[in-house]
């Protein structure tokens, strides 16, 4: 005979009389979500993540990596619950059996930094794409983020829309950081580079110095986020109802509001739009 300790009397408790087996009660405890460096470094699920625990006793681990990584990791079954920002390749996991249904949850756009000084006068283009062809007919410093991100994926995109392909100039005016965003940033603010970033991540950046938004409130910089939980016919293991409970909430009027609650010095960078 044997003493056993507090808790595990509990869980024998569960187990024989409530019928609650080990993995039922692990998967009571938390979920794993895959999301972007946006969500992460900008405070947002600093903030939101707790009045959902709160409520529902479950925690939310956030791995908060490039948005590329983040379909990779949720791809091998590693997440729950994946919350990144690139619909094409979102819609793609869903399309391969990796994810059960795409969601629109939130938006905020893109904005186009640069030393305040404008070495290829961009401050005065119509549109993003004007700025980016200005930028490669000078020559002028660009810093991507070169890591197969949310934001980078959206940076090619615009120079595809015009017909620029700067990976050919890679290593002289076109620098590919291969880092997160705030590294880039800070590799633009030493170089005096013009580059893309997130307003949520812009906003919560405090190393700024001589770099100013030059380009900014065109509709081709919206940059919309979504939600997709993991598929459990692909990877059994995925804590499908708690994953699914989390979605709920976040597209429920109490999770919406939350996000529109949260601000960076006052100001809004996450704005609900649920489908």
């Amino acid at each position: 005979m044997f003493a056993l300790g507090t808790k595990a009397v509990a869980v024998a408790f569960s187990v024989l009389v409530l019928g609650i087996d080990g993995p039922t009660l692990a998967e009571q405890r938390y979920i794993t979500l895959a999301s972007t460096t946006s969500t992460e470094n900008s405070g947002l699920f600093r903030q939101i993540l707790p009045v959902y625990t709160a409520g529902s006793g479950v925690e939310v681990r956030v791995v908060a990596v490039g948005t590329g990584q983040a379909i990779r990791l949720a791809a091998n079954g590693d997440a729950d619950v994946l919350l990144v920002h690139h619909r094409a390749s979102e819609e793609r996991f869903v399309a391969e059996g990796f994810g059960v249904k795409r969601q629109a949850v939130m938006h905020n756009d893109f904005v186009l930094v640069g030393p305040r000084h404008d070495p290829a006068g961009v401050a005065d283009s119509k549109s993003a794409g004007a700025a980016l062809t200005r930028i490669a007919e000078t020559r002028s410093l660009f810093a991507s983020r070169g890591d197969d991100s949310g934001t980078h994926m959206a940076e090619l995109s615009l120079w595809r829309s015009i017909e620029i392909h700067p990976g050919e100039a890679s290593g002289t005016w076109y620098q590919e950081m291969g880092a997160g965003m705030g590294a880039t940033l800070n590799a633009a603010v030493a170089m005096g580079a013009y580059t893309l970033v997130d307003r949520a991540t812009w906003s919560s950046f405090a190393n700024k110095k001589s770099l100013n938004i030059l380009v900014e409130q065109d509709p081709a910089l919206n940059n919309q986020y979504a939600v997709i939980l993991v598929n459990p016919e692909r990877h059994p293991h995925v804590k499908a109802t708690l994953g699914r409970s989390f979605i709920e909430w976040l597209l429920s009027p109490a999770g919406q509001a939350a996000i529109a609650a949260f601000r960076i010095d006052g100001e809004q960078v996450f704005f609900p739009n649920p489908d």
